[in-house]
This record gives structure tokens, C-alpha cells and sequence, in this order.
């Protein structure tokens, strides 16, 4: 189902860059293919025990530790090798993936994160100042506050983000008239996250007008996504009613509404959206009448959502997929892993942290962090 087919190696999965985002990516599907060979299920129809039977696949779970069978010092030891060999990549993608990861040990990796605030590639400067402001770090300022002015809007947006969670007293406008003019799609949802983010809720009627704006510069999928965003970002604001139309994108009715799809489910883990955990279970769990289930940039993303729900025993997902020949699925595994628990998920990372790509070794880097960043 997956890189078999000659249609689905003609469409290549692609990455775009989200800042502040759990691996920096939204995980944009080849999607034509991918929708023709696995059609979704029926809303009304489909749960979770309507899969042939069986017990769920996912249940609530205080499992044991995942790096009960690893050496918890020598896996964050390389963990943090890695970060520092990868700050030095040719690729902006790369460095600013070794940014998002140090934010989790700021203690022993300063250093990556001071670096990547003075990169020359603006979005690595982008990455690095929302990555300081999503864990609340300190002390970055006189590196943070130049960017308020950087020439790329969603590097202001992360700026400003950052002065602000660090207690600094700085100008919000700027983010609001990103939102509504600047031309830049991921500039706008970036603003529109922030605004939900920073818990104002004197920005509701902004959030809600732009909601409902044309903004003919971006393409229907841009809208669509720029106004799932701004559903999350009202959600977080104390609009429940958004959460109905987050979940509404979880059913692509043609293929290119699968990069929606994956993007509300990423959505959903986010903010803790419980009463959407039975419809992201039988998305993981759907298989059409030959047998053949969602994509695994679908399933995996399913995974990391359930965990953040409480539901963590979603490895065995990941194992389906952990020597996928594509990179970017096989980062995605270590997403997963770093996300949910169990006993060999220490020794999954372990491996994926010596791949051959550099994309996935930095990935199970900033998996192994995060999840030691949450262990006692």
C-alpha cells in the first residue's frame, strides 16, 4: 500500500516547516494514491470494535518506563551528540530540527540553541525562537529581541512570542496584522497559533473575523488549514464549539484534504481533545475491504495523538513501520516512540538515533529529549 505502487513513487511525501509543532513538521501526504487505496471509513458507522473483532488496539495504560531496558545516561548522551553534530548541517531543515531538540536540555545545549538564533537561514532563527518561547527559557533575550525585526514575518511572530513568555513587555500588534496581511501562509497560521497560545482572550474577535476571511492570495488548501488553525487557537481560548470543526477534517472527502486530515489530527492530540479519541482510534484501525489500512503518516500521527491523550500504548504501530524505507516515516516512528510507552521503545530510539539519515537520527535525538525531559 504504501511505496509499492508506481503512482505513490511519483508522489513524493513533502515537509513543511511548522515551528513550535511536536518535530517541527506537518507531514504532507502524496495524497492521490494514498486516498484510492484506502478510502474512509464511515462516520456514522465506524468505531473502534468495527474492525473484525478483537480486543482495541489502543487502551488507557500507565505502561512501565520506555527506557527500562536501555542505559537512560548513555541513550541521552548520544541524544544530545547528535544535537550538537547536527547544528553544523548544510541543511537549514537539519539545524533547525537540532534547535527544537536542545530546547529540551537547555541546561547542556545553550550553546545550539544561542547558535541557531544568529543562523543565517531566517527560519532556523524562526524555529529556534518559538522553541524558547513553547518551553519558557530564559535569558535569551538579547539574542531573541533583534529578530523582532527580521526580515521573514513568521521569525518576528516567534520572536515576539518568545520576549513575551520570558515576562518581556513588547508590542503584540505585529501578530495580528501578520495574520491578516501578510502573504505568507505559514506566517499567518504561525500568528494564528501564538494568539491562541499566549491566552488572550481579547483576541477572539480577531481570530473569528479572520476565520471567515477570503484571503484569495492562498489556495483552498492554505485556507483550509490556516482556518483549522484558527479553530485551535479559539479552542485554547475557551471556545469548545471549534472543536466540531477540527474533527470534521478528520474524513477527507477527496485526496488532497488528506494534508488536513493529518494536520487536524495532530490538532486534536494538542489540545487534549478526548472526545475525539474514538474517532482517531478507528483511524488507526480502519482497514477497507481488502485489508488495506490509512497510510502510515495517517496511523503514526493517530499514535502520537493518542499518546498525548493518554492512551499509550501505541508502539506497536511504530514497529510496523520502524524500518520504512522512507525517512520521513521513519522519523515519524521516532516521534511515536518518544511519545508513547514501552518496554522497547528505549531500544527502538537507540537504533534510530544510528541511522543512516540524518533527518531520522536528529528526530530520535529530539524524541529521546523530550521524553527524559518528562521522566522524574
Amino acid at each position: 500500500m504504501h511505496s509499492q505502487s508506481n503512482s505513490q513513487t511519483k508522489s513524493h511525501s513533502r515537509l513543511q516547516r511548522v515551528p513550535g509543532r511536536p518535530g517541527l513538521a506537518l507531514l504532507l501526504l502524496g495524497a492521490a494514491a494514498l486516498l484510492a487505496a484506502c478510502q474512509p471509513p464511515n462516520k456514522a458507522a465506524e468505531s473502534p470494535s468495527g474492525t473484525g473483532g478483537g480486543k482495541p488496539i489502543f487502551v488507557s495504560s500507565n505502561a512501565s518506563d520506555a527506557f527500562s531496558n536501555v542505559s537512560i545516561s548513555a541513550l541521552r548522551e548520544r541524544a544530545l551528540q547528535v544535537v550538537e553534530e547536527t547544528t553544523t548541517a548544510s541543511d537549514p531543515t537539519l539545524r533547525a530540527n537540532a534547535a527544537e531538540a536542545a530546547a529540551y536540555a537547555p541546561a547542556r545545549l545553550r550553546s545550539v540553541l544561542d547558535r541557531a538564533l544568529r543562523d543565517p537561514n531566517s527560519g532556523v532563527r524562526a524555529v529556534a525562537a518559538s522553541a524558547i518561547g513553547k518551553s519558557k527559557l530564559s535569558g535569551f533575550r538579547p539574542a531573541v529581541s533583534p529578530l523582532v525585526t527580521d526580515s521573514l514575518a513568521i521569525t518576528r511572530v516567534c520572536a515576539i512570542y518568545a520576549m513575551i513568555r520570558d515576562g518581556a513587555q513588547v508590542d503584540r500588534s505585529p501578530i495580528s496584522q501578520i495574520l491578516l496581511t501578510d502573504p505568507s501562509p505559514s506566517a499567518k497560521r504561525q500568528a494564528a497559533e501564538i494568539l491562541g497560545l499566549l491566552g488572550d482572550r481579547s483576541a477572539k474577535p480577531l481570530l473569528k473575523a479572520a476565520s471567515k476571511e477570503r484571503f484569495p492570495e492562498l489556495s483552498p488548501l492554505q485556507v483550509r488549514l490556516l482556518q483549522l488553525q484558527i479553530a485551535a487557537a479559539l479552542v485554547r481560548l475557551g471556545e469548545d464549539g471549534q472543536r466540531p470543526v477540527i474533527r470534521a477534517a478528520l474524513y477527507p472527502q477527496s485526496a488532497d484534504e488528506l494534508e488536513a486530515a493529518v494536520f487536524s489530527i495532530q490538532l486534536l492530540g494538542e489540545l487534549e481533545d478526548r472526545e475525539a479519541a474514538a474517532q482517531l482510534k478507528s483511524l488507526a484501525e480502519y482497514k477497507d475491504r481488502t485489508g488495506q489500512r490509512y497510510p502510515p503518516e495517517v496511523r503514526l500521527a493517530v499514535a502520537t495523538s493518542l499518546a498525548q491523550l493518554g492512551m499509550t500504548q501505541g508502539s506497536f504501530v511504530a514497529d510496523e513501520y520502524l524500518n520504512h524505507p522512507a525517512a520521513n516515516v521513519r522519523s515519524q516512528v521516532a516521534f511515536v516512540y518518544g511519545a508513547t510507552r514501552g518496554p522497547q521503545n528505549g531500544n527502538r530510539l537507540a537504533q534510530l538515533v544510528e541511522d543512516s539519515d540524518a533527518q531520522v537520527r536528529i528526530a530520535a535525538a529530539g524524541a529521546i529529549l523530550k521524553s527524559l525531559a518528562r521522566v522524574p
